[in-house]
């Protein structure tokens, strides 16, 4: 392997030739003591630095500035305090009112009970059910007890009793009055008035909802429907196709669902031949004038 070749040295930097001697300095002339002495001429203080290259220091500068602002905003602060403590309080208006006028004339008699609402349904629901028509005939095996059904006999109707329970405790039920008559051979209607305390939800209105929902759930080919006049969302349902219950013999059938205020209405009608619209929709009209 060959040698790398040596690096050459830097050439040495040449001597500069020799410096003539310098001639002894003269010696001063003697000082006169009596002659006035000059003053040492003034020195820039302003002239830069030669060491700081030139540049100036600015740090304390902005400091200064910055403690000055700050002096400032405390001082206006502080003499805004000042001037608004030396001011008058503001008076604030009185918390009573003046005095009304007291009406003159004696005071509007209270409703009848015949034309205020509330009066007459909390009385005996029992008196708002409609009379069973002349000629019909009493069931004696009428559901509840003098008119009455009480939350579990009320369920008892459904499907499900339990659940429906539990939602009828929820909803604030508070009484239940029903009537039931039989008129011809087979015809059959029952009409139900259902009271809410109805202190937080519209139960009434919810129970109408529910009741016309499963009227038309899945017998849609075979239902006609109608709105009731005057009630808003109630509705009166005939079903064209006889069904039969528990093995009894195949029954038409039709219903109504309807509210007003805290109570909501059931009427349900069954016969072995068809019912018409006319027929079902009578009875709701009148039973919700009594409401």
């Amino acid at each position: 392997m060959e040698e790398e070749p040596a690096r050459p040295a830097a050439p040495a930097a040449p001597t500069p030739p020799d410096a003539p001697q310098t001639a002894a300095a003269p010696e001063p002339p003697p000082v006169d003591e009596a002659a006035p002495v000059d003053e040492a001429a003034p020195v820039d203080e302003a002239a830069p630095d030669a060491a700081a290259g030139g540049s100036r220091r600015r740090g304390r500068t902005t400091l200064l500035i910055a403690a000055a602002a700050v002096l400032g905003l405390v001082a206006g602060t502080c003499t805004g305090v000042l001037v608004q403590a030396g001011r008058e309080p503001t008076k604030l208006p009185p918390l009573s009112q003046a005095a009304l006028a007291r009406g003159e004339g004696a005071a509007p008699k209270p409703l009848p009970a015949d034309q205020d609402r509330r009066v007459r349904t909390d009385g005996d629901l029992r008196e708002l059910l409609l009379k069973k028509p002349r000629g019909a005939r009493e069931i004696e095996w009428l559901d509840g007890v003098d008119g009455w059904m009480d939350l579990a006999t009320y369920v008892g109707t459904f499907g499900s009793p339990s659940e429906q329970f539990s939602e009828y405790v929820h909803d604030d039920f508070r009484r239940a009055a029903v009537t039931r008559w039989k008129t011809g051979a087979t015809r059959t209607v029952e009409i139900r008035l259902i009271q809410f305390h109805q202190e937080e939800v519209l139960s009434a209105l919810e129970g109408s909802d529910t009741g016309r929902h499963w009227a038309g759930w899945g017998r849609e080919d075979d239902t006609d429907r109608w709105p009731i006049p005057g009630t808003g969302d109630g509705e009166v349902f005939v079903h064209n196709r006889p069904e039969s219950v528990d093995g009894s013999p195949p029954l038409y059938s039709a219903e109504a669902h309807a509210w007003r205020g805290d109570i909501e209405m059931e009427i349900w009608m069954a016969d072995t031949e068809r019912i018409g619209k006319d027929q079902i929709m009578d009875l709701a009209r009148r039973q919700m004038e009594r409401l």
